[in-house]
């Protein structure tokens, strides 16, 4: 496809420690010095581990995103991290309705919106997780389900190029 960038993205969930995700950040810039045109890698760490993963990355080209963020600025949201927060601390995108915080944490369509509106005006990228449960694909209404994720978590974006937010389809069930 013309003008598409292949992404081959790592999201590292909530695993490694500090030493752990120096090292791994230091065997990937090695095994990556380069990589070809039109392909981007990107790596998630947990958010601990974001500034020393990129502090051994930066030299090589492998981008650097968070696994969450909140929508505002600032604010007693204790063990929240904003898109200026994580700007600050070298990632360039960020990983948003991933089903793990659905399920988890709850999270709504609207909440992700949020999240995207933020991290576009931000200038970060959205890496916009989709997919369906194992009952709804069964129940035959994946496509719908899935159009609906989309459609509701990226509304009113103001998207100027394809580049500004990556959309992942991930079913739950896979």
């Amino acid at each position: 496809m013309p003008n598409r960038t292949l992404l081959i993205a790592g999201n590292w969930k909530m695993n490694n420690d500090v030493a752990e995700a120096a090292k791994l950040a230091d065997e990937l810039a090695q095994a990556l010095p380069e990589v070809p045109a039109g392909v981007e890698v990107l790596v998630c760490p947990p958010t601990i581990d974001i500034t020393t993963v990129h502090d051994r990355i930066q030299a090589a080209p492998i981008a650097l995103g968070a696994q969450n963020v909140y929508w505002e600025a600032k604010g007693a949201f204790t063990g929240e991290s904003s898109c200026d927060m994580l700007k600050s601390a070298g990632c360039t995108y960020c990983i948003i309705g991933h089903s793990e915080r659905r399920d988890y944490f709850h999270e709504t369509d609207e909440d992700q919106n949020k999240k995207a509106k933020a991290l576009v005006a931000a200038g970060l990228v959205p890496v916009f997780c989709c997919g369906e449960s194992l009952e709804v694909r069964e129940a035959g209404t994946y496509v719908e389900h899935v159009v609906n994720q989309v459609k509701a978590g990226l509304e009113g974006l103001e998207i100027t190029c394809p580049k500004q937010v990556v959309v992942a389809y991930e079913p739950i069930w896979a």
